[in-house]
């Protein structure tokens, strides 16, 4: 009796074994093992066609912007008033810092060219890397939807940003003509900066998607580098018919208080718009349409 009762448990036993074994195996597992051939700036790469551990030491807003989560991010991103909620619970991580990035154990890292270490990352995960500026903030996020995953969509929002924000420029023009001026300064009460068509804060919206005009002398300042420094003094030199100011908000502002400043007709208008750096250096979708918000309100009221 005890041998039957033996040969049917081992039975019932191998049974279950079986019915285990298949659902260890479900499609979202065998396709988190499926890859496919990404053409970086450095060539092809294989990366996981449904990634789930990914290592953002850049562009994690553009990531997240998408739906995406993520097991690690940079310190900047998470200190980003935008998004320092939503990555509250995400590991922090830095390029210097291997150990970080490794005990997370991605499958997809993605960086920046002039990281360190990016060698060392690449023994970790796959990693795509990208030079910041060589694609524009249209394409950059194009970019990012193709590694992971989502493609279709940022390709939908990169259509519907450029449409919205070429119309909020046709709005400034028709109640500000079409030769309105717009000039975009930073500052952290000491030292200032002119800005180019593409150094975030916004100026993708201001000079390509609302297509909106640069003065001659700070396009010729920002020409080589993309931003350049000035001093205090010539601040009205630059000042286009509105000024956009970006800073920090315990940034010292007791320059107002000057006459160099108060001369500016913008500021005399009253056609100064400030923003706040920690939400604005980013160029991903939650970024620019917080700043097109911003922009239409302002240029248009």
């Amino acid at each position: 009796m005890k041998t039957k009762f033996t040969i049917l448990l081992s039975f019932i036993l191998l049974f279950l074994t079986a019915c285990n074994s298949n659902e260890a195996t479900p499609d979202d597992k065998n396709e988190s093992a499926e890859t496919v051939t990404y053409e970086s700036e450095n060539g092809p790469i294989e990366i996981p066609k449904h990634p789930k551990r990914i290592v953002a030491l850049s562009y994690a807003p553009n990531i997240h912007s998408l739906g995406v989560d993520m097991v690690g991010v940079d310190k900047w991103s998470k200190e980003n008033p935008l998004f320092s909620e939503a990555l509250a619970d995400v590991e922090t991580v830095s390029e210097e810092d291997i150990e970080s990035v490794l005990a997370l154990e991605p499958d997809l890292i993605i960086a920046g060219t002039h990281m360190k270490n990016l060698e060392e990352l690449e023994k970790i995960a796959p990693t795509v890397a990208f030079t910041w500026g060589k694609l524009d903030y249209l394409e950059q996020q194009i970019e990012i939807g193709k590694i992971v995953g989502k493609e279709d969509e940022a390709k939908e929002w990169a259509a519907d940003f450029e449409k919205k924000a070429a119309k909020v420029g046709e709005q400034v023009k028709e109640k500000h003509g079409e030769d309105l001026s717009v000039t975009m300064y930073e500052t952290n009460g000491k030292n200032f900066y002119l800005f180019g068509e593409a150094w975030g804060r916004g100026t993708e919206i201001i000079y390509q998607a609302m297509n909106l005009t640069m003065p001659e002398n700070v396009q010729k300042e920002v020409s080589e580098q993309g931003y350049a420094e000035i001093s205090q003094e010539v601040i009205p030199d630059y000042a286009g018919d509105f000024m956009i100011l970006s800073r920090y908000e315990d940034t010292d502002l007791s320059f107002m208080k000057d006459d160099v400043w108060k001369s500016i007709p913008a500021v005399q208008n009253k056609q100064v718009i400030e923003i706040d750096t920690a939400a604005s250096s980013y160029s991903d979708p939650t970024t620019l349409d917080y700043l097109l918000d911003i922009f239409q309100e302002e240029l248009t009221k």
